[in-house]
């Protein structure tokens, strides 16, 4: 039997408040419920999806308000179209690029439980992330139908996914300020 000073190997973890780092968990802000937030995200991105796909042809507009228009557009690269024309590796790219991240993601939510703007910013990046590999893993292509625009200046179209990583990046970087400003 081993000794009252015999300790497991495995390192504790450490509350590291200089550097902004904050392990521990807090509350009931587990890696697991920063996961099933991003779970609803992928889920309320795929139900619009539906949604419009089963209301809406290829292609079709219809106007909301003087600057904003719901249509059905599908996107095969990434952001604003990039690589949309590269002849379909891009889909698989994308598809294993967003898994790698998605892992990365979990990682980081395991490391940084208790940092709850950070992982709340992540969670939004996971679930937009998941929500598009959805898309291209089922449809070959991503589904978008948020159109914005001004006179004749429209901005790509984009979805649910792409608002919530969107939004998650700005949180990240508001995190980082306030991380930044508390030092």
């Amino acid at each position: 039997m081993a000794s009252s000073t015999t300790r497991s190997a495995r390192p504790a973890r450490r509350n590291n408040k200089a550097s902004g780092h904050n392990n521990k968990a807090s509350g009931n802000a587990t890696p697991l419920l920063w996961m099933a937030f991003a779970l609803l995200v992928v889920v309320l991105d795929q139900f619009f999806k539906i949604v419009i796909v089963r209301t809406f042809s290829y292609g079709e507009s219809r106007p909301v308000t003087r600057f904003f228009n719901l249509v059905l557009v599908y996107n095969k690269g990434a952001a604003f179209s990039f690589l949309a024309d590269a002849g379909g590796w891009q889909r698989w790219f994308f598809t294993g690029l967003g898994l790698v991240v998605g892992a990365f993601i979990v990682w980081l939510l395991y490391r940084h439980t208790g940092q709850r703007l950070f992982c709340f910013a992540v969670s939004l990046i996971l679930g937009g992330a998941v929500g598009n590999v959805v898309d291209r893993v089922i449809y070959g292509h991503v589904i978008d139908f948020l159109d914005f625009y001004l006179r004749n200046y429209h901005w790509p179209a984009f979805n649910v996914a792409d608002c919530a990583i969107t939004i998650g990046a700005v949180l990240l970087v508001v995190d980082e300020l306030r991380r930044v400003r508390r030092h």
